[in-house]
Formats: structure tokens, sequence, C-alpha cells
């Protein structure tokens, strides 16, 4: 079943303090906040356009939602309730902050139809948290993640990953604690420098220097390799594209088609620890039907990538493959190309 968002932003609505990283604005291209009539016009609007087969969730992005004021919670919240139940939504996602959540809080949330809760984690660093400017710390991601679990909701976790004083093995530690976390779904961006931003100063001043791209699709490729072995399912990988985003991007790692090559990128790792130390003239590896272009490579970039070491790989479909996996299917030790 195909999911999707009747999706309404509160950009910077709530936040405490400004990230080193953040301008809600320039990533929504929305400056005026939403009130009631905002809310029932999409949800009309989403709602007369979906398929029969879409499960979907009406989304308060954007903003720390659980630290705007209550009456203004209450008010989006009570504008969305004639929209949730059969024939419609199924319920009410929000994004916030993880030192925005109690039981008390929790409760309310509750009683207006909220099913779906996630953390704006972005590290689970203290060092790379506390460098930019996030006001909570790790320990603080952890035990609203349990508070959220306990009390019956669907837990997702946001990760940025290459932010300022971060390193490959500061982003590796977050991955474990994720994996021990266990949320059911995972939003991972890799860091966009904006104009106007905190990092944006850094990166033109010099004392900023983000990981290349090279780095950036490598680590995010191993995150979704494990965050599949793991059950999580990822579903956001890299910012959204938008001509608003690209007029004020300053470096980073920012493509409209991020995932695609991260998800290439991912097919290679799990083809190459196939191969282990053998070296085959050719060989056959299965994917399912719907990843073939992705096991392929962006303009053949994993065919290519194995023809240096000498290897004519040919990808296959096979319906029995399950999604995002591969196996090796034949292989030619001893004949010459």
């Amino acid at each position: 079943m195909k999911h999707a968002n009747a999706a309404i932003f509160v950009p910077h609505a709530g936040c405490p303090n400004r990230c080193s990283f953040c301008d809600q604005k320039a990533i929504t291209a929305q400056e005026k906040l939403p009130h009631a009539a905002d809310v029932e016009r999409v949800c009309m609007q989403v709602l007369s356009e979906l398929p029969d087969t879409t499960e979907a969730e009406i989304a308060f992005f954007g903003g720390s939602f659980t630290a705007v004021p209550e009456a203004y919670q209450t008010e989006l919240l009570t504008a969305a309730q004639p929209f949730l139940g059969k024939g419609k939504f199924r319920g009410i996602r929000i994004s916030t902050r993880p030192d925005y959540i109690d039981a008390g809080i929790l409760q309310r949330l509750a009683g207006y139809g909220v099913t779906a809760i996630e953390l704006g984690a972005q590290s689970m660093s203290d060092t790379v948290l506390a460098a930019n400017e996030r006001g909570h710390t790790a320990e603080a991601v952890r035990q609203a993640s349990r508070l959220i679990r306990e009390n019956g909701f669907s837990l997702g976790l946001q990760i940025m990953l290459g932010l300022y004083k971060s390193s490959i093995a500061d982003e590796r530690h977050t991955l474990e604690e994720v994996l021990l976390i266990r949320p059911d779904t995972l939003r991972i961006y890799p860091v966009v420098i904006l104009k106007g931003t905190l990092l944006g100063e850094l990166f033109l001043s010099g004392a900023y220097q983000p990981f290349s791209f090279e780095e950036m699709i490598a680590l995010t490729a191993e995150m979704l390799l494990a965050c599949q072995k793991n059950g999580i399912c990822v579903i956001k990988c890299g910012l959204h594209a938008s001509r608003s985003v690209e007029e004020n991007c300053l470096g980073g790692s920012y493509h409209p088609a991020f995932r695609e090559l991260c998800e290439s990128r991912m097919f290679r790792s799990q083809m190459a620890e196939a191969l282990g130390a053998e070296k085959p003239v050719r060989c056959t590896f299965a994917v399912h039907p719907s990843c073939i272009s992705r096991a392929v490579g962006q303009k053949r970039a994993n065919l290519q990538f194995f023809r240096e070491q000498g290897i004519a790989v040919r990808i296959a479909g096979n319906a029995e493959i399950p999604p995002f996996q591969c196996k090796l299917a034949e292989k030619e030790m001893d004949v010459c190309i």
C-alpha cells in the first residue's frame, strides 16, 4: 500500500532556538504560519486526489509541534478532526524536538488522534549537538523515544549527516544508537548548507568543511543497508528537491536524486560483499525487477565499477528476491574476456 501525507508545514514554529543548519522558510518555501482554514483546505484537496488504495495521514511538519503554544496546537489539531476516520485519514503525524515530550503531552496528543511522532534527533553525539546549537542531548532522544513507544505511538527519528564538528565515526555511532532504539521509521538528511544560517557562515569563513559528496553517498548507503537488515523503514533520504533550496544552497550534499544514488551504492556494496575475495570474469546478480535500474547504477556506474576490476557483471530480474536485496546467481571463474 502506498503511503501519503496531507502535509502542513509549520516553519520554525515552536523552535526555542535556531539550529546551525536550519532555514525552514527556504526548505519549505513557506513563510506564513498555517491556521485552521489552511488545514481544512489541504486535507480536502489531498482527499480528493487520493486513490482508494492509499493509506494516508495528516502531517504537521517543519517546526517543533509540541513546543508551540498549546492554543495553537489545539487550533490545528481540532481543524484536523473532521478528516479522521474510515474513508478519510487514518491518523495524525507530527514532528517535534525530543526535549518537548513528556507523559502529559503524549496523553493530550493521543486524545486528538495523533498516531505517529517523529523526533528531530539529528545526531547522537552530545559534542555535535552542542556545536550545532540543538539545545538537547542524546539522552533526551533516548528518553523521548522510550516514552513515545510506551504510550503506543509509532516512533520516527530524523538524523542529519555531516554536521559541524561531526566525523564519520560520529555518524556510525549515531547509526548504532538508532539501531538500538529501533524506530519504526527513519529520515536521513545529508547536510545542505543554506544562506543565512550559522552553518553557512562557518562554511564561508573556512571554519567548517563538510563531507565530500562521495563520502556522503557511501555513508548513507551504509546506513540504508543497515536499516534494511534491521527492519527499519527509511521513509526519506535526502532533502526534498525545490527551487528555493537550490537558490539558497551554498554547499553540502544536495542532489535531486540523492536517494537513488545511495540505493545504487547500496547494491554495489552488497555485490562486492557477495563476491568477497573472488574475482570471477563474469557473474550475474539477481534483484527484484523493480530494482534493476538501481542495481545497474546511474549511467551504468556499478557495472563500470566492476568492469574496472576485470569483472563483467550482469543484472537479472527475479521477483522472488526481496526489494533492495541481491543474490549472486552465476559466476564464471576461468573464461577469458
